[in-house]
């Protein structure tokens, strides 16, 4: 920072100039013949000398140590107290800027969401936002191509696998499906799906191609005899029909005996699952398989190769289809956000209330990295950066303390001196 230690130089110069020229004037006044002048300048140089001496002291005392005995250990005040500032810095950032309420009311007062849509909106924002994330998949899988880093993982799935309760979370999963009669919304779905597919006439024309085969295959002299093209053809209308209301019954009524038994399978489906050594044992010999295969490990590895290759590829291109959807992604979100008031409000409660949950250990993990910095800092390097900073203020101090001293001492000799100067002034006057 050369302009600055120059302007300090300058400062530093110009304060100790002053106190040269008071100390002169003093001397200069302290062997000239006495009268009321010379008296009245040496004192303004004596008060100006004690001025700027004090001021040189206070500003000298901040930063180094000043070696006069009883008075030195209250010296060199911010290298002692590096630590005890880093600290107090660290608390006062914590619990004035990174609060809860004050990073809230950040949030609701800039309305983030709207201004990352109007980014987003913005021509050009939404390619280089696809730009960028191109940019960092494709350093993500240059550096996932190092072997140490592709063996740390594929341990780190292992373990992971290993870790694991298959039995118990699919329990979990299945409980969590099951609550609320969820899996009843799910079949109702699953037989509307059915229902639509046995309509069509394609499914139809299977149907009536397996039972020709089935006649064919088990009952060829039948098979001869019958009009085998039209007996498929309604029997497969017959099975579609009858399935189809089936299914349609099954759908119209919650209390259906097929309802009923599909969720009783389910429950004992989930208790085997929970308690049941035997698909324990399964799940562990599966977690094992996981693990420990080397075909399967080798088949996940050369399909996560081929991935990886394919991506490299397409990041590479210069219109990639990761940038292009990425792109498309991020003008869609911001036409929604710019759109949609209700969704920019939600998002600004949910944003302020993730915030608000967070900012306690944002601010204390800021707060303990400026403290824990600090205290690395070297006292003396620490010391002089902050004087470089704000030491050309601290020249003006002694530079006001010459000052201001000589006034003070100009003012004092002027009372003490009231006669003689009033008489000069008359004499002056006669």
């Amino acid at each position: 920072m050369p302009d600055q230690t120059a302007a300090l130089q300058r400062a530093k110069r110009f304060a100790l100039a002053l106190l040269l020229l008071a100390t002169a004037v003093f001397v200069a006044t302290s062997l000239a013949p006495r009268s009321l002048a010379v008296d009245g300048l040496k004192a303004v140089a004596e008060a100006a000398m004690v001025g700027a001496l004090a001021d040189w002291f206070a500003v000298r005392a901040l930063f180094h140590r000043v070696p006069i005995p009883f008075i030195a250990r209250h010296t060199a005040i911010v290298p002692r107290n590096k630590d005890r500032i880093g600290r107090n810095l660290a608390r006062f950032v914590r619990d004035k800027f990174l609060d809860a309420d004050s990073l809230v009311a950040l949030v609701r007062r800039h309305d983030l969401v709207a201004r990352v849509g109007e980014w987003l909106l913005a021509p050009g924002h939404a390619q280089l936002l696809g730009q960028q994330v191109a940019r960092m998949l494709s350093a993500a899988l240059d550096m996932v191509q190092d072997r140490q880093v592709e063996h740390f993982i594929r341990k780190a799935a292992r373990t992971l696998i290993g870790q694991i309760d298959l039995s118990q979370a699919l329990a979990r999963t299945l409980g969590a499906l099951t609550q609320g009669d969820r899996h009843q919304a799910l079949l109702g779905d699953a037989i509307a799906q059915l229902i639509a597919l046995l309509q069509r006439e394609d499914t139809r024309t299977l149907i009536a191609r397996t039972l020709v085969h089935w006649l064919k295959t088990e009952h060829p002299l039948k098979e001869k005899m019958l009009p085998t093209d039209w007996l498929g053809d309604k029997g497969a209308a017959m099975l579609a029909h009858a399935l189809e209301g089936l299914l349609a019954e099954v759908a119209a009524n919650p209390q259906h005996q097929l309802r009923a038994k599909f969720d009783e399978a389910v429950q004992l489906f989930i208790a085997r699952l929970q308690s049941d050594p035997a698909w324990a044992r399964k799940a562990d010999e599966i977690r094992h398989y996981l693990q420990t295969n080397a075909t399967l490990g080798r088949y996940v590895q050369e399909l996560w190769q081929g991935l990886r290759a394919s991506l490299q590829r397409d990041l590479a291109d210069g219109h990639s289809a990761v940038a292009r959807n990425v792109r498309a992604m991020g003008q869609w979100l911001g036409a929604s956000l710019a759109q949609d008031p209700a969704l920019r409000e939600a998002l600004n409660a949910r944003l302020a209330q993730w915030v608000h949950g967070l900012a306690p250990d944002v601010a204390q993990f800021v707060a303990q990295h400026m403290e824990d910095t600090v205290q690395r800092w070297d006292a003396q390097e620490m010391s002089q950066i902050i004087e470089l900073n704000i030491g050309k203020d601290l020249q003006t101090i002694r530079i006001n303390g010459t000052v201001v001293g000589g006034l003070i001492g100009l003012v004092l000799f002027a009372v003490s001196h009231m006669g003689e100067i009033a008489r000069a002034m008359g004499l002056a006057g006669g």
